[in-house]
């Protein structure tokens, strides 16, 4: 499948140890460096403007990011868009290998290079509180030069018919030889852009983005003396220059090289990548304790403006919980004074990231697609819903509305629905473990109906938000060893009222197992395959948000791991995500082991096991008797939940 370049390499970051962190409620409000233009104060939204098909006049005259072979349509297996678009709204269509959507449609999708198509999607800016688009440029001296010079062209004619602003968000990804090339494309291209009344201006200034200085990977190696000549270029130009960095840029860590801070300081808005980083509420609410309020202090303190990320989540992967995900960012950023927010991203259909009008159920999206349309976890959604959430989020960080925890935004556009669910009733504990707490209540009632549940964890005065989820049941994971938890249990509606909180109830954990120790934490992995940033070292990164998954609909598939030595293991723990997202799936695994690496010795054969959300997304794989090897190998044949292997932690113990 292919994927965007802006897939980085996922964070080592526990994002799910954000239920053991508080949350200070109403945080204090702080002041942005520079006053509100076109950037400051605004939302921004990611524009990639980089599909394409045979017959619509591109110069690159292919399936341009549809297909990984441009030269043949999209068909099944042969697809780089996770999530299809929703084709209504657009005059033109280019016909697929697909087969007719479920409402008999045939499955067409559109081209960028359509001025029409261009148009439609600044309408929807227009009409949903998007007021700059940051346009994608890539290295523009390859076969994409022409196509991407055209389209920089046709979001300036969008932009200016529909009172949009936008400007130049140039991407280094590859780009080995951006250093001169850079400067010359804004020189003798670009800046000619800045011309037009509606080319975005900060403080007088026109604006550019430079999107990957810093990243700790192999396709952004530049140093930082050249990336700051780059940036001290840019100024020269009497440029505003805004810096796309890596998530951990202020401590040098994980995504960040280090030695960059200074570059970083450069720019004069900082806007740190979050795609890929978080998959639920418990984690937004980590980066917001430990990462955006940290950067925003660093920030201001220097005179620097911050522009967060704002995601709606990943809806291939099931990240986005009909919105939940997408306004607890809004929430947080709103609560400690942001004042600007980038959207990833508008049209991202490769990435699963878009807010674009997209297939809202089965009716609308290919009957042999096997995508996830915006109804995936069972909460029916409006095609434009994630366009109508980021005008209400932006609404609410402009100080527009008052702050507002609980999603208030109708998945379907209806009449104003302002009552709150009553009270779930009998929280009770069901089960426990060493790490886990099992939970399950009686169910609330609504005068429209229940569309969830919320499960907090309370400690003193604070609360914070543990997982949500649409039955009547949920098992808290990722807990410590002979620990008191204290829960309790919130509905909410489609409408996004809440009800009040349940009655409270402790649990402690039991204590830890003998041969408790994870002997895979944070050793070295390999793998047969792994698909966009879903990569073998997430899977014992101690982040049950994070993942590995394998190619799709290639079997079999492995994942290994190195114990460093050959020790005595009896007993591997799988997960999964946790969240309720994740249906339950069978997936059909053998284990294997080896003490060199090469030569491997059946452990466990191929045998099914379940993951149920239920009892935490985890299985238990016990050997017959203990083994003494160093890399254990999981061999995964089948999966009734998603055509690929996936585990989010593999753990590996002694007894």
């Amino acid at each position: 499948m292919g994927v965007s370049r802006r897939s980085v390499i996922v964070t080592s970051i526990a994002a799910s140890a954000a239920a053991a962190v508080p949350i200070a409620l109403n945080a204090g409000v702080s002041a942005a460096a520079s006053a509100p233009g076109d950037v400051v104060g605004k939302i921004t939204v990611g524009y990639q403007g980089w599909f394409a098909a045979p017959g619509d006049g591109a110069p690159i005259n292919g399936w341009w990011h549809y297909s990984p072979d441009w030269s043949q349509p999209p068909a099944p297996g042969a697809c780089s868009i996770t999530c299809w678009p929703d084709m209504r709204d657009f005059t033109k269509g280019y016909r697929t290998n697909f087969a007719n959507l479920g409402n008999g449609q045939p499955a067409n999708l559109f081209s960028s290079y359509d001025q029409q198509t261009v148009d439609t999607h600044f309408r929807w800016m227009q009409q949903n509180g998007c007021d700059t688009a940051a346009l994608q440029r890539f290295n523009p001296n390859g076969g994409e030069g022409a196509t991407r010079d055209a389209m920089a062209q046709k979001v300036r004619q969008a932009a200016e018919a529909y009172g949009r602003k936008f400007y130049i968000m140039y991407d280094v990804t590859w780009w080995l030889t951006m250093q001169n090339e850079i400067k010359a494309d804004w020189a003798n291209k670009m800046s000619a852009h800045a011309a037009s009344a509606a080319y975005a201006r900060q403080n007088g200034k026109p604006v550019v983005c430079i999107w990957g200085f810093g990243f700790n990977d192999d396709g952004r190696p530049f140093a930082p003396a050249a990336c700051l000549d780059v940036i001290n270029w840019f100024k020269g130009q009497g440029c505003y220059v805004i810096g796309g960095v890596p998530t951990h840029w202020r401590l040098g860590t994980d995504d960040s090289r280090a030695g960059f801070i200074d570059v970083y300081h450069a720019f004069d808005m900082v806007s740190p990548w979050m795609v890929g980083r978080i998959s639920d509420n418990a984690g937004a609410d980590w980066y917001y304790q430990n990462r955006v309020l940290g950067d925003l202090a660093d920030l201001n303190a220097r005179g620097i403006d911050y522009q967060p990320c704002v995601i709606p989540g990943d809806l291939a992967a099931g990240h986005r919980r009909h919105g939940e995900l997408m306004w607890r960012q809004f929430y947080n950023h709103t609560r400690a004074g942001v004042k600007s927010a980038y959207i990833s991203m508008f049209d991202e259909f490769n990435e699963g990231n878009q807010i674009a009008k997209t297939a809202e159920s089965a009716a609308w999206q290919p009957t042999n697609s096997g995508m996830r349309a915006l109804d995936e976890d069972g909460t029916p959604c409006s095609s434009d819903y994630y366009l109508r959430l980021t005008n209400d989020g932006g609404r609410m960080l402009k100080g527009q509305i008052a702050l507002t925890e609980a999603r208030f935004t109708a998945p379907f556009p209806t009449g104003p629905d302002q009552s709150a669910p009553s009270v779930p009733g009998s929280l009770r504990v069901t089960g426990t473990t060493d790490t886990t707490v099992a939970l399950a209540w009686n169910a609330a009632t609504d005068n429209v109906g229940v569309a969830g549940y919320r499960i907090s964890r309370v400690a003193g005065a604070t609360s914070s938000v543990v997982g949500t989820t649409t039955t009547l049941a949920f098992t808290a994971t990722g807990l410590s060893a002979s620990t008191g938890y204290t829960f309790t249990v919130a509905a909410f509606d489609a409408a996004g009222n809440a009800s009040g909180a349940s009655n409270a109830v402790t649990a402690t954990t039991t204590a830890p197992p003998s041969g408790s120790t994870n002997l895979a934490a944070g050793r070295p992995t390999a793998e047969s395959s792994h698909t966009q940033t879903y990569g073998s070292g997430n899977a014992v990164d101690g982040n049950t948000g994070t993942y590995w998954e394998s190619a799709n609909n290639a079997w079999p598939q492995w994942l290994q791991v190195d114990l460093g030595s050959a020790v005595a293991t009896r007993r591997i723990v799988l997960t999964l995500p946790p969240q309720s997202s994740w249906a339950t799936r069978t997936q059909t695994v053998a284990v294997s082991g080896s003490t060199n690496g090469s030569s491997f010795t059946g452990i466990v054969g191929a045998q099914g096991y379940t993951f149920d959300p239920a009892s935490g997304n985890t299985v238990t794989i016990t050997f017959p008797a203990t083994v003494t090897t160093r890399y254990l190998r999981l061999t995964f044949t089948a999966n009734t939940g998603w055509p690929a292997g996936q585990v989010s932690e593999l753990r590996v113990y002694s007894a």
